[in-house]
């Protein structure tokens, strides 16, 4: 496994130019109970990272924090050099849709409406000046979506293309960052493989950086730098 655990610097020096995210002291909690506490860790911009995890390791808890759907009990968050800290509720959306993808594990499409509009909607809530049709065109090209499906209602489409419009939408603003949870768990190995293929190849296109989370050891292959939530989560260890 690859490790990227820097020395513990002061809050002065506290490093953000050259990464994603930067991590200290970070803790989540329930009440009293602390489920998340990672110690010391930063992503590197442009890395490509799988964060393998089995349920109740606290990833999802580390995702939603990263991506501010949580915000921390207490210690230091950055994300793109922002202070997610300091960000209110509201901020922290707005900051998410204008600079992070996240496909879901369940994709969250609206069933109802077609595929155009459940991506047109995430360039809406972040007030993208991009044209958006234009991107929404190379994007359904390359995640080899066809230009008739585009206008089906995301109720009518197999779970293959529902990922893959899942992951259209995430990319639709040009994030700097792609957070992907657990996309795979409905796919049998064969779509699976295919679908980590199809999108290290979208995301040669774009300098992104990718936290892939999951709790299939196997994927971890795919990816050139490995973490473990057994070892970044500190919550729950002895002193």
């Amino acid at each position: 496994m690859i490790h990227m655990t820097p020395t513990p610097e002061s809050k002065k020096s506290f490093p953000t130019e050259a990464f994603a995210f930067v991590c200290r002291d970070l803790k989540f909690s329930y009440g009293d109970k602390t489920i998340l506490h990672v110690s010391t860790w930063q992503v590197a911009l442009g890395s490509r990272i799988f964060l393998r995890g089995a349920s109740g390791s606290g990833k999802s808890t580390l995702l939603n924090l990263l991506c501010g759907m949580l915000a921390p009990t207490s210690g230091d968050l950055r994300v793109l050099e922002r202070d997610m800290t300091l960000m209110s509720g509201h901020s922290r959306d707005r900051f998410r849709a204008r600079h992070m993808g996240v496909v879901f594990q369940q994709f969250n499409l609206i069933p109802w409406l077609s595929v155009r509009d459940n991506v047109n909607l995430a360039a809406y809530f972040a007030d993208s000046k991009a044209s958006v049709p234009q991107r929404l065109a190379e994007l359904a090209d390359q995640l080899n979506l066809s230009s008739a499906l585009l206008d089906r209602k995301a109720s009518e489409l197999s779970i293959g293309q529902q990922q893959r419009v899942a992951l259209m939408r995430a990319l639709i603003n040009q994030p700097e960052i792609l957070l992907v949870d657990e996309p795979t768990s409905a796919l049998d190995q064969d779509n699976r493989d295919a679908f980590i293929d199809l999108l290290m190849t979208t995301l040669d296109s774009c300098a992104a950086t990718l936290l892939f989370v999951s709790h299939d050891q196997t994927l971890a292959g795919h990816f050139p730098v490995q973490f473990s939530m057994t070892e970044l989560n500190q919550a729950g260890r002895a002193s």
